[in-house]
């Protein structure tokens, strides 16, 4: 992993949310991908690895720099997007982690409120006044900060208003046939509710049938993400895929 990251082998993909009632573009989230000597190599072999011997801080700070200059290559072209970026528990723990971020955007000279950061509950839960305390420099520069997965960590609500959070990402698990019952409903209306209530978007992960746009959006949530749309993308795919959304959303709402 060292080798390829200076030989150039990791890249970016970014995968679309959008709002399927409305056809807004709401943003996007960078993912890190590799492309090895002998083909692709799965992020759920590689990001393991990298954070169990610790090159997720040098990798996570690569991802932070491409992300950051590509938000700022579409806000130069006149198409401002929001990218996220995940960040995991070993560079959240990294004393230089903040100047990282602070550092990242001045190089880039983007807009704080372009970049997200998307962390886990149980990571918001590790150390909460150091977490507290990070997040909150950042979010009161502009950066949004969003809980991935929501709904399958720590099961405790007052952090919602202890930590800066802006977004919330419902877990893909709660999409899966299996449980898509009266309880799976009853914790995603919950969810819409509660991040409503407290002025947080709310996101659905995962969606990639079309019954499951409609069921989301009677449950209140309008924000989705997943391979119905598009998976993640490219930079020159993803601009082509943009360009093109809007006759898709336009056949997609017809037909919905």
């Amino acid at each position: 992993m060292r080798a390829a990251l200076d030989a150039g082998e990791f890249w970016l993909a970014y995968q679309p949310k959008v709002n399927p009632a409305s056809g807004e573009l709401l943003g996007a989230e960078a993912l890190l991908r590799w492309n090895g000597p002998d083909g692709p190599v799965s992020p759920a072999t590689f990001i393991p690895a990298a954070e169990e011997t610790g090159l997720i801080v040098p990798l996570g700070r690569w991802v932070l720099r491409e992300a950051c200059a590509q938000a700022r290559r579409w806000a130069d072209a006149g198409q401002p997007l929001a990218v996220s970026v995940n960040i995991s528990a070993a560079q959240f723990a990294d004393p230089t982690f903040v100047d990282t971020v602070q550092d990242e955007l001045r190089a880039s000279a983007l807009s704080a409120h372009l970049l997200g950061l998307e962390v886990t509950e149980t990571l918001l839960m590790r150390h909460v006044e150091h977490v507290q305390r990070n997040l909150g420099v950042l979010r009161a520069q502009g950066v949004r900060v969003s809980i991935d997965d929501f709904g399958t960590g720590y099961s405790g609500l007052s952090y919602l208003h202890e930590f800066p959070v802006t977004t919330l990402k419902i877990d893909r698990s709660f999409l899966a046939p299996g449980r898509s019952g009266p309880q799976a409903t009853a914790l995603i209306t919950a969810i819409s509710g509660l991040g409503r209530a407290l002025n947080l978007q709310v996101i659905a992960e995962g969606v990639e049938q079309p019954a499951q746009v409609r069921a989301r959006l009677d449950l209140g949530c309008a924000a989705m993400q997943g391979y119905l749309f598009a998976p993640p993308l490219p930079p020159a795919a993803f601009e082509a895929w943009r360009r093109d959304w809007p006759a898709q959303h336009a056949a997609f709402a017809a037909h919905a």
